[in-house]
């Protein structure tokens, strides 16, 4: 485990960083063109920003970028 000491002008750049590639990753999710393997990597890579961002911001601002689980394979049911 790390520790990181941060003022607030740090913390509130690393808020803005966050939140600006969580927003491209989830505009680059709703492209239907792209592969289903490369939209979960994608995806594991939101939830890694995210789980950083609760770490900074209040419950409000991490509730804006919750995601609703969906199944990635919809048309496989076994």
């Amino acid at each position: 485990m790390f520790g990181l000491l941060i003022n607030d002008k740090e913390k509130m750049e690393l808020k803005y960083l966050l939140k600006r590639e969580m927003d491209e990753i989830l505009f680059d999710l709703q492209d239907d063109r792209m592969d289903h393997i490369v939209k979960r990597a994608i995806n594991e890579k939101y939830n890694i920003l995210f789980r950083l961002f609760k770490r900074v911001s209040t419950e409000e601002e991490c509730l804006m970028y919750m995601r609703v689980k969906t199944n990635l394979f919809k048309g496989n049911h076994s």
